[in-house]
């Protein structure tokens, strides 16, 4: 319960940044604005962001005939999660990935892209899909789905805000609505703001990866072979980059935009080296 209370505070946060952006850009005026959007982007999200989500990245669904032997392990693994099977799609690109969305377990999809597929032994490909019904088991899938559409609003509105400080617009009527940014200040907010919903986003993703992993290697029976996939799929991401919205990164399995230094702090995932040490250590306390 405690954890479901500090997501939905940080959901707040997120739709907090969007109506504070909004009175930034037009005062009273682009407060109410941004009020209508949060409520319409939250009433959105939680029905079609897995729609949205699985459209930014191309994603087609795969047929049993298509992919008999994905569909497959993945009903075995969802009677072993006790959660009905998902749909599967497929994203094509080569890039190594996966996701899971939708917003309960009777609406869920899970997504590979085309690269896992070639890369992973079988072993690691069912290690990862277990993974994946792991965040629908645990509900995580809305949350993250979620966080992913009001991210992009936020990036939408900030971009908007640079623009019109760069530009000299929605600073005529200030003093009626309210006062709105304008010049440095609304700059320094355009990319202060995104920064802290990345922020927010990764509070939320990284301990839900933790206990996917933990959950995913309970319904497969098998740690090692996720913390397998986690080494190879790290290593190939880096090589192989993701075309797509960045906004999206916590919902795959291993953040497909890392990068190094600064950008590494921020990234919505924890430490790759982390999770194969905890799996490793969950699988010697099984003797598996």
């Amino acid at each position: 319960m405690t954890s479901h209370l500090k997501t939905l505070l940080l959901l707040g946060l997120l739709t907090a940044i969007i109506l504070f952006l909004g009175q930034a850009m037009g005062g009273r005026g682009g407060l109410i604005i941004a009020l209508v959007l949060a409520l319409a982007m939250n009433f959105v999200s939680y029905w079609w962001s897995d729609k949205i989500v699985l459209r930014m990245y191309n994603a087609q669904e795969l047929a049993p005939a298509d992919g008999p032997w994905l569909h497959a392990v993945v009903e075995e693994l969802s009677r072993n999660a006790g959660i009905p099977k998902p749909r599967i799609c497929v994203i094509p690109q080569d890039s190594p990935n996966a996701f899971a969305t939708g917003r309960n377990p009777e609406n869920a999809v899970v997504a590979v892209t085309h690269g896992i597929m070639q890369i992973l032994t079988p072993e690691e490909l069912r290690g990862v899909l277990a993974h994946e019904l792991a965040h629908i088991k645990n509900r995580d899938i809305l949350i993250q789905s979620v966080a992913a559409v009001l991210g992009a609003a936020i990036m939408t509105i900030a971009n908007m805000l640079q623009w019109g400080a760069i530009f000299g617009l929605g600073r005529s009527n200030s003093d009626e609505e309210g006062g709105g940014a304008s010049g440095l200040s609304a700059i320094a907010l355009a990319i202060i703001t995104p920064i802290a919903a990345m922020l927010i986003q990764m509070a939320i993703s990284r301990s839900r990866e933790y206990l996917a992993d933990e959950t995913g290697a309970a319904i497969s029976g098998r740690p090692l072979d996720l913390a397998s996939a986690l080494g190879r799929l790290d290593a190939a991401s880096r090589a192989v980059p993701l075309y797509g919205n960045p906004v999206a990164e916590n919902l795959f399995i291993v953040n497909p935009f890392s990068g190094a230094g600064v950008a590494h702090l921020f990234s919505t995932h924890p430490p790759i080296p982390e999770r194969i040490a905890r799996l490793r250590a969950l699988a010697a306390r099984r003797g598996a």
